[in-house]
């Protein structure tokens, strides 16, 4: 039976803590990368949450940030009390070992069910919402013998495809991760099956705060976790422009196996899974080729992950202080629309790399900075 590293390591966020982090993530221009360069400057979500104003004013901020206060972050906890869910932090035991290793892993997931799913590796199944029968048929084949084989089964709760992995691997383990708040799944007629999931050996996770109904523009972000969960993902029946193959470059972006279902040249359904064949992804005719490819990788230790870890109290009011205001014209002008690497501005500008980071900080805080894939980073064209 595959480890994949996944054992129970890490430490409980306080509750006091948890309220902290909450309130950070949940604040205006603050996401996965910006809450954890915060952290590893400042020491603590606390610290960093009463820099903010500061922050955000120096970067070139138009108008006051919001920050999400205490009582909203105590309301959304009580909400998840109520709903029977939690907030998982990337540093517990619970969280999903796999996804730790992204930089941009949620700090928090919302979730609900059996924890014990994030234990074991994930295989990631996904596809198409209109799947034809045999689709459908062969997506379930490889939940189950998947998951007999050790792996819980990492999906979207959609219909077609989704659907078939999540159904098949309900006894042996599942994570449905959700582009919505936990109370706004997506489609609505999945909901019965989502309850299934949290009632037996599966999981339904979340980033986004109770009550967001999912736009368009969530099911990346929704996708990038799929991707970030599992050690290896398999497409089964996917159009060329389609989620699913959003998920397969994410995939392919974060080191994971691509698995690709050959299906026929005349079917639109798989004109996207042909393509990734052509791309280099393996070819997936049954489950044994996922087990094979994946056993190597399951066995392994996973490297150390990126997780935001808060020092003691007395090591944790460190003092910064920020760069002058030459030195932060000079690392602004060194931003353009064209992203770059981090480590290119430190060497171009000679600045020490904590003054970087902090002015990055400052304009990220302001609404005036792009993050990238790959840590890239980019001036805001309106500057």
């Amino acid at each position: 039976m595959p480890d994949g590293g996944a054992g129970r390591t890490g430490i409980a966020l306080t509750e006091r803590q948890r309220i902290a982090w909450l309130r950070l993530i949940r604040s205006d221009n603050v996401g996965p990368a910006t809450f954890r360069d915060l952290i590893n400057h400042f020491g603590s979500a606390e610290a960093a949450l009463s820099m903010l104003p500061e922050l955000s004013n120096r970067g070139g901020a138009s108008r006051s940030i919001r920050i999400a206060t205490v009582e909203d972050a105590e309301r959304e906890l009580e909400t998840a009390r109520r709903a029977g869910a939690r907030f998982i932090g990337i540093g517990e035991p619970e969280y999903p070992p796999a996804l730790r290793q992204l930089d941009g892993a949620p700090p928090l997931l919302a979730a609900k069910g059996n924890s014990s799913a994030t234990v074991q590796p994930s295989v990631g199944i996904v596809g198409s919402r209109n799947a034809s029968i045999s689709g459908a048929k062969f997506a379930a084949m490889v939940a189950r013998d998947v998951g007999r084989a050790g792996y819980t089964v990492t999906s979207g709760l959609a219909r077609g495809i989704d659907t078939a992995a999540h159904r098949a691997s309900l006894d042996t383990g599942t994570i449905a991760v959700l582009a919505g708040g936990l109370d706004q799944p997506y489609p609505p007629e999945n909901i019965p099956l989502m309850d299934e999931i949290t009632r037996s050996n599966g999981l339904v996770v979340t980033e986004m705060p109770f009550g967001w109904e999912p736009r368009a523009r969530d099911f990346p972000r929704r996708n990038r976790l799929i991707a970030g969960i599992s050690l290896g993902l398999v497409v089964v029946e996917a159009a060329q422009k389609s989620g699913s193959l959003i998920t397969a470059r994410m995939a392919s972006d974060y080191g994971r196996l691509v698995f690709a279902v050959p299906g026929s040249p005349l079917d639109p359904r798989c004109h996207g899974t042909n393509a990734l064949l052509k791309d280099g992804a393996i070819v997936t005719t049954g489950s044994e080729d996922v087990l094979d490819a994946l056993a190597p990788l399951s066995r392994m230790e996973l490297p150390s992950a990126h997780v935001i870890e808060e020092p003691e109290k007395e090591n944790a009011d460190r003092a910064f202080l920020p760069p002058d205001e030459t030195e932060r014209a000079t690392i602004v002008s060194a931003l353009g629309p064209t992203p770059v690497e981090i480590d290119d501005i430190i060497r171009h500008t000679g600045l020490p790399a904590a003054a970087v980071y902090l002015v990055l900080l400052e304009i990220d805080l302001a609404g005036r900075l792009y993050r990238h894939a790959g840590g890239l980073v980019s001036l805001s064209m309106a500057d």
